[in-house]
């Protein structure tokens, strides 16, 4: 397969790899690159960069939502090879490093193993390397608070509950949210479409995950561009409150 790259604003694509998003914002030769997909979608994160005319040399930093496996995926291939920081809420750093991990089990899989799509779904998280573990060695917190000096200027806004450091990126300028697993519009091991929380067996704090809307129903956007599923056009604040609808 190749990388699907949509051009969503002027600067902002998002990526739509094997089975998780990630998202590139460009600035003359310079880019931002949010989330990296699976360890299995590496070629797939290098033609995306190469996609919207950008190399893995110009990524000026690798921001991570959350350190699950499909989204730290090439995180520590970057940073080894190019010196590319890799930057996380101050409470995910050591998830980055593995000296824990908050993700779903095998066995939590497998008591879900007889809803809609969860073995399709873990057949392909086993081809793409997904049980792996692929540690960032150097893994550093934001630097400072605000916008970041980073192409995009994207606003780190911590929304924990999937996983304790878990952080969306407000880029106020452009009204886009990039929401990580906080909210996503469809995954596969899910038979809805738009915006949603993911299956519980995905969160480690599922009360925080829904404390979590409130945050992000209070930033101003009207496109929301999620770990997993379709683009999202309209009030990121409806958004949210659909998820919580849904969720409750």
């Amino acid at each position: 397969m190749r990388a699907d790259v949509q051009h969503v604003a002027d600067g902002t694509y998002l990526v739509h790899g094997s089975n998780t998003n990630w998202v590139i914002l460009t600035e003359g030769d310079a880019v931002t690159l949010i989330d990296t997909g699976y360890p299995g979608d590496r070629q797939l994160v290098m033609e995306s960069l190469a996609a919207v005319g950008s190399s893995p040399e110009a990524v000026a930093a690798v921001l991570i939502t959350h350190a699950h496996n499909d989204h730290l995926g090439s995180a520590e291939y970057l940073r080894a090879t190019h010196g590319t920081p890799v930057y996380l809420h101050e409470a995910e750093v050591p998830h980055a490093r593995r000296e824990f991990l908050q993700q779903v089990t095998v066995g939590e899989v497998l008591r879900n193993a007889w809803r809609p799509g969860v073995l399709p779904w873990m057949v392909h998280v086993l081809r793409s390397g997904g049980t792996e573990q692929h540690p960032v060695t150097a893994p550093e917190p934001f630097p400072g608070t605000g916008p970041l000096d980073l192409p995009g200027r994207p606003v780190p806004v911590h929304t924990p509950g999937h996983t304790v450091g878990h952080t969306v990126f407000h880029l106020p300028d452009a009204g886009i949210v990039v929401s990580g697993d906080a909210l996503v519009s469809g995954h596969a091991t899910s038979r809805a479409t738009g915006p949603q929380l993911l299956p519980d067996m995905f969160h480690h704090e599922r009360a925080r995950a829904m404390a979590s809307l409130d945050v992000i129903e209070a930033l101003a956007a009207d496109v929301l561009l999620p770990g997993h599923g379709p683009v999202h056009q309209g009030s990121v604040r409806a958004a949210a409150q659909q998820a919580r609808e849904r969720a409750a």
